[in-house]
């Protein structure tokens, strides 16, 4: 019998923090109840379980899965490996394994929850002794299996989970932080303009970028937005990638200058530019700096300045000394 999967609240974005609902009888939700007190600020680790952790240490997590279908289901609940690749957070199929995964286990394995019920559950992290530093991914899932169709020969799977960013070693949890790069501008063949947006993962832990985009200045003194980027870019530490911006179509081609305000949990940068939209079909020049950073032959000038000043000024003190009397 053929198998449908369904991945509901863990594509691309995985809200994972919500119960997120279908509209067929496989609904399921899952959602995260806890951060640790020292991460609550970080909108991250109250969607996802993220951490950093010594060798050696045991923590717990309560979860809460929902039946938010019409019928009784019977939802299993189990860890699977996952990566980070390609500005993607990948998760793997079935109860795929990794290391990660080793580490987790569950209080409880299977439930069967009425049409708007929930349950709690704990998922467990004993990172071994032995276990070498770096970052490690995995999904907490909560699945359930629909009945077949009416033609009788396809069963739907639907599958919501949790993502575990897990960094592991001894001392302070690594940096994160990210640079924001080119800006270019673009019209598809409908004419509708977007904006992809560089960015670089200069820190030690996975980002999740998500974000805003504010268009002012433009023709006649048009103002545009706020529109959100496009969500679902992650990167593992040291890659480069990007975020997009869709625009309404009837935007006209500016020029514009652009804000875009970007942020991975607690990790904010904001980064300004001007950039002209090109026609229908066709990709526009890169934006011109605005804001955001210095070119190293700025900071290398006003060094310049500085030390022209303070030799100016030790000349000067000199000057005024008195002469030595022999």
């Amino acid at each position: 019998m053929p198998v449908l999967l369904c991945f509901v609240g863990l594509g691309p974005v995985a809200q994972a923090s919500e119960a997120v609902p279908d509209p067929d009888e496989g609904s399921i939700g899952i959602q995260l109840l806890e951060a640790p007190v020292s991460r609550r600020a970080d909108p991250r680790a109250l969607r996802y379980i993220v951490d950093h952790l010594a060798p050696g240490t045991v923590i717990k997590r309560q979860l809460q899965v929902r039946n938010t279908s019409d019928a009784q289901q019977r939802i299993d609940l189990y860890p699977s490996a996952a990566t980070v690749e390609g500005d993607r957070f990948i998760f793997g199929e079935g109860r795929t394994p990794n290391e990660l995964t080793s580490w987790i286990s569950l209080d409880r394995h299977q439930l069967t929850l009425d049409p708007g019920d929930s349950a709690r559950f704990t998922g467990t992290i004993a990172v071994p002794a032995n276990a070498s530093s770096g970052e490690r991914y995995a999904v907490v899932w909560a699945s359930a299996t629909s009945k077949p169709t009416a033609s009788g020969n396809v069963t739907q799977v639907h599958r919501v989970g949790v993502r575990v960013y897990l960094s592991v070693g001894a001392g302070g949890e690594p940096p994160s932080d990210f640079r924001i790069g080119e800006f270019v501008p673009a019209r598809d063949p409908d004419g509708v303009p977007s904006v992809a947006i560089g960015v670089d993962n200069t820190g030690q832990r996975a980002l999740d970028l998500t974000g805003k985009v504010n268009l002012t200045e433009g023709p006649g003194g048009m103002e545009a937005g706020p529109f959100d980027i496009v969500e679902g870019t992650t990167l593992s530490p040291g890659d480069s990638g990007g975020v997009v911006v869709r625009l309404p179509k009837e935007l006209p081609n500016g020029p514009w200058k652009i804000v875009a305000d970007l942020e991975s949990g607690m990790v904010k940068r904001s980064v300004t530019r001007s950039i002209e939209f090109p026609d229908r079909g066709k990709v526009g020049k890169p934006g011109t700096i605005l804001s955001g950073w210095m070119p190293l032959w700025s900071i290398a000038g006003a060094l310049v300045v500085v030390l022209l000043i303070l030799a100016a000024l030790i000349m000067k003190r000199r000057s005024r000394q008195p002469a030595a009397v022999g």
